[in-house]
């Protein structure tokens, strides 16, 4: 069984015989042809792995052929080979999508090395891919053992995220298993460490304490607000630091990464907690302090997430930077981000434009719902897949496209990310206990300790008390909460799904990225 099929088209064949005889010796198995007729009638009726294919033939020319190619097989590999190294020849070749390109006089090497890059690339990937992470598996393993502080979380993260979204090139189902295992393990002390921490965190006196959602503004947005270049901060709900891997490169395609950051996500990671928490820069009781009549508990009715604008101008105000001139706009759908692409030039003349993108946690709710989404976004590889696509074809990237050119800041963050869950904890709960799948607050619950975090005084976790001897419990790891009543069919429904109020890497490490303009 050959390595692959190659077709070689030449008129001058008969001179590069021993060159067909080494591509035979490494494995290939190869035809020759002398002219773009012959070739174009012979890929008519046989596949073919790659094409080697001459520029300057007689009869038909090299780009000519190319284009009759492409029109029977898009997908195949041709590697043009020509004596004319002229600029806009080379431009018409890239444009017409060759793979790559040799300069007469070539040598077997230079050939098999074109042809190993192109046919044997993903097994090449795989191979380097697998043994360089058993290199880091042991470096990953130690910093985990090392007692890491915040940062280092970050970076332990990052690096399991790198290494994640390196392992799709991998066709190795094994060392899969093995990245799979050690993010787990991963998030079991992370969970430890959170559970020890973040009630030290989140006291007013502590100066020891990450970046978290109520002082994201006040140190990784406000100090970047240029009067000579507007900036852009945009919110894209519950995006985890691998979907904004997946979308990086679409930025970057536009807009200079500056600083790729990340910080924390407080609890609940759920968005009328956090993301007030950003815009108000404040704790969840404290707003509710401050601004009782615009706070509203899970249990109570309407809208959780509609005074965004205003706490964020009082957040200006109490930090004497309310001569800072900005827009606040919230999109909740396809109309709103056609409206945003329409206005966003308007915007240029804000010292700050706040872009809130309500998508991926429509995304993953409705994954939660329906069949076809859960087909679709079944793991989080093709989670990520579908971020990215939808960025792609967004009225928020086609917005930010028009503005490009300009020079502005941007500033890409969250609120907080999501995570698959498959392990149902049962929790018994009174009528008022809330329904959220990741944390829950309520009288009375009864719970398994080692199970959740428990804050019997929410006070101390920086929390509203909703009603007298309220308590919140959050689900750890890729736990969920169901209730004994119906208790299979809710375990069945909810398991394998994104959700988020808990703790997890996923939920809690979270994006803030700066970009500028080219």
């Amino acid at each position: 069984m050959p390595l692959a099929t190659i077709l070689w088209v030449d008129d001058e064949m008969e001179s590069l015989q021993s060159q067909k005889l080494f591509l035979e010796t490494k494995g290939y198995a190869v035809k020759t042809l002398t002219n773009g007729f012959d070739a174009i009638d012979f890929l008519k009726e046989n596949p073919v792995d790659l094409v080697l294919l001459d520029e300057s033939m007689p009869g038909i020319t090299g780009l000519e052929t190319l284009a009759k190619i492409k029109e029977i097989n898009q997908q195949v590999p041709v590697v043009m080979i020509t004596k004319n190294e002229t600029e806009n020849l080379m431009d018409e070749a890239i444009g017409s999508q060759i793979s790559d390109y040799l300069i007469k006089p070539v040598n077997p090497n230079q050939v098999l090395l074109s042809l190993k890059k192109i046919l044997d690339n993903r097994r090449l990937v795989a191979e380097k891919t697998t043994h360089a992470y058993q290199q880091q598996f042991r470096n990953l393993f130690m910093a985990l053992n090392s007692n890491p502080d915040y940062n280092e979380w970050m970076d332990i993260y990052k690096k399991l995220v790198y290494w994640e979204l390196e392992m799709e090139k991998s066709d190795s189902p094994e060392m899969q298993e093995v990245l799979q295992s050690q993010k787990q393990e991963a998030n079991t002390e992370f969970c430890k460490f959170v559970t020890k921490n973040y009630l030290k965190w989140v006291n007013p006196k502590s100066d020891e304490a990450p970046i978290m959602s109520n002082t994201l503004f006040r140190f990784k947005v406000l100090p970047h607000i240029d009067k000579e270049a507007p900036t852009f901060f945009i919110l894209l709900d519950n995006l985890r630091f691998d979907q904004w891997k997946a979308i990086q490169p679409v930025f970057a395609a536009y807009f200079r990464i500056l600083e790729e950051d990340t910080f924390y996500s407080i609890l609940p990671t759920a968005t009328q907690y956090a993301r007030n928490a950003i815009f108000a820069g404040l704790m969840p009781l404290d707003i509710e302090k401050q601004f009782p009549q615009h706070w509203k508990n899970d249990e109570e009715e309407g809208g959780k997430n509609l005074e965004e604008e205003y706490f964020f101008a009082a957040q200006l105000k109490k930090l004497r930077r309310d001569d800072i001139r900005f827009s606040y706009t919230k999109v909740a759908n396809h109309q709103a981000g056609n409206e945003l692409v329409n206005n966003i030039h308007n915007m240029l003349g804000n010292d700050l434009n706040i872009i809130v993108y309500n998508f991926v946690d429509m995304l993953s709710h409705a994954r939660t719902e329906m069949e076809v989404l859960k087909e679709l976004a079944s793991d989080e590889i093709s989670y990520r897949s579908i971020t990215l696509s939808w960025f792609e074809h967004s009225p928020l990237f086609q917005a930010l496209r028009r503005i490009a050119d300009k020079k502005i800041n941007l500033i890409l963050a969250t609120d907080h990310g999501s995570v698959r869950v498959n392990a149902p904890h049962k929790v018994i709960g009174d009528k008022q206990t809330t329904t959220n799948l990741r944390y829950k607050h309520g009288r009375n619950l009864q719970y398994e300790p080692k199970e959740v975090l428990a804050f019997r005084d929410p006070k101390e976790a920086g929390l509203p008390v909703p009603t007298v001897n309220s308590s919140y419990i959050f689900a750890k790891e890729d736990g969920y909460l169901c209730y004994p009543n119906n208790y299979n069919h809710y375990v069945n429904y909810y398991r394998n799904t994104f959700q988020h109020g808990g703790i997890s890497l996923e939920e809690m490490i979270v994006p803030v990225i700066k970009m500028v303009s080219k």
